[in-house]
């Protein structure tokens, strides 16, 4: 295993808190590949970028003009940073962007303007007032709008219609939008420089604060307490939105002592409570913050107040040998069913994570989007679902035996021509990391 570890959690968690900079050699020491990442991005050049890339895949999808409500989509189209994120979702307070073939710019509709505006870098005429797009009144409205910003005939995609929007019909759009999903979603696949460097920095605000809370971690903390913690923390040192309640699950000691589930396998995510954590608690956690829009996803297994057993140990143990016989997979022009395969192999023939969940994923705008890895999308998928060069991944591979709580981690990694290279650098105490895994 090439990532990082350390024995020493109270000391490896403790150096963390001193500088946001601090895993960046050690990043570059130990990637399978280096990259030259910019220590900040260069957000004028990644709008640019990020703009070629859309007006790109709109022309190879015969598109004329997108209209984008989901968050992390309306992020990405024009660079803003929205704060709300998962409670964004419901739908009445958002930002809304079109964007247009022929327009270098975006067209932003924001429910406030303080802030986000500003950072976009857009000209004040592409930067306008909120559209209400649950109720009929704001609809007939962005009709209106709409009319004078898209030429007749043109071909709209959109990536949402809310209730009010399908209850028009045609007096939004003259002819049914197309899915705009293959459109943003071939934009995003690969990011620019300055992507990952804000995906990278996110990961390192994140790891700084998950560090402090754990060198105070101990029985009795209560899980909200530790979010709170958290969501302080990220905003004292640059984040720009929390990307959803944090996660601090106890696991249960066996399947049938959990919570209930149709598959009959684990609960997760299960919602923060005021739970008081005792010794022995297993954690299993998972935090996401943005940075200037870009996500970080971050996992781990604590032990609340001891070491883990011989055989949570050895389930770590197992853990790293799959991500090393992932890694040692990945690269561009792998497939996600070559990664599917060799995690399968490394765990005996079962498949290393949850039914409902997946292997991995990609991340960027939002802390989850394509590609998913093992997921019901099916075999067929996974084995023509090609990886580029400057794809970003998240590996979250878990192993679960009963007695031990299980062991569940993320790692996020660059895809590159020669393999990959790590964008997270966080310990994994209190368990021991040795040689030969």
């Amino acid at each position: 295993m090439t990532m990082s570890g350390t024995t020493s959690g109270a000391a490896s968690a403790a150096s963390r808190t001193t500088s946001l900079d601090a895993g960046v050699t050690q990043i570059a020491r130990t990637g399978f590949t280096w990259l030259d990442i910019p220590q900040e991005p260069d957000f004028a050049r990644m709008r640019r970028d990020v703009g070629a890339r859309l007006h790109a895949a709109m022309a190879d999808q015969g598109v004329d003009a997108v209209v984008l409500l989901g968050n992390g989509n309306v992020m990405y189209a024009t660079g803003i940073s929205w704060p709300l994120a998962d409670a964004g979702l419901s739908h009445v307070e958002r930002p809304v962007a079109v964007v247009l073939a022929g327009d270098e710019h975006p067209h932003l509709f924001l429910p406030f303007r303080e802030g986000a505006a500003m950072e976009s870098g857009l000209p004040d005429d592409h930067v306008h007032g909120p559209v209400y797009l649950e109720f009929d009144e704001g609809v007939a409205q962005f009709a209106t709008i709409l009319a004078e910003l898209i030429p007749a005939g043109a071909t709209v995609a959109t990536d949402e219609l809310t209730g009010a929007m399908r209850r028009a019909g045609s007096a939004l759009f003259a002819s049914a939008p197309v899915d705009a999903g293959p459109v943003i979603g071939a934009a995003k696949l690969v990011k620019t420089i300055d992507q990952i460097a804000c995906v990278r920095r996110a990961c390192q605000i994140t790891e700084v604060a998950v560090g402090e809370i754990q060198r105070s971690l101990a029985p009795c903390a209560r899980q909200i307490d530790l979010s709170a913690e958290f969501v302080r923390r990220t905003f004292e040192l640059g984040a720009t939105t929390n990307m959803f309640d944090s996660i601090w699950q106890v696991m249960p000691a066996s399947k049938a002592a959990g919570t209930w589930t149709t598959t009959g396998d684990l609960a997760l995510p299960l919602l923060t409570t005021e739970r008081e954590l005792a010794q022995g608690d297993v954690l299993w956690t998972d935090v996401s913050i943005a940075y200037h829009g870009y996500c970080s996803d971050h996992g781990r297994t604590w032990i609340v107040g001891q070491d883990p057993t011989p055989a949570q140990q050895r389930q770590f143990d197992r853990w790293r040998h799959i991500v090393d016989e992932v890694l040692a997979v990945t690269r561009a022009g792998a497939t996600c069913g070559d990664l599917g395969r060799a995690a399968t192999a490394a765990a005996g023939g079962e498949k290393p994570w949850l039914p409902h969940f997946y292997l991995g994923h990609g991340i960027g705008t939002s802390a989850a989007e394509m590609p998913m890895i093992g997921t019901d999308l099916g075999q067929k998928w996974d084995d023509e679902f090609v990886f580029p060069a400057g794809m970003l991944l998240v590996l979250e591979p878990l192993v679960w035996e009963d007695g031990t709580g299980g062991y569940r981690g993320e790692e996020i990694v660059v895809v590159t021509d020669g393999g990959w290279m790590p964008l997270t650098a966080y310990p994994y105490d209190p368990y021991e990391v040795t040689d030969g895994n």
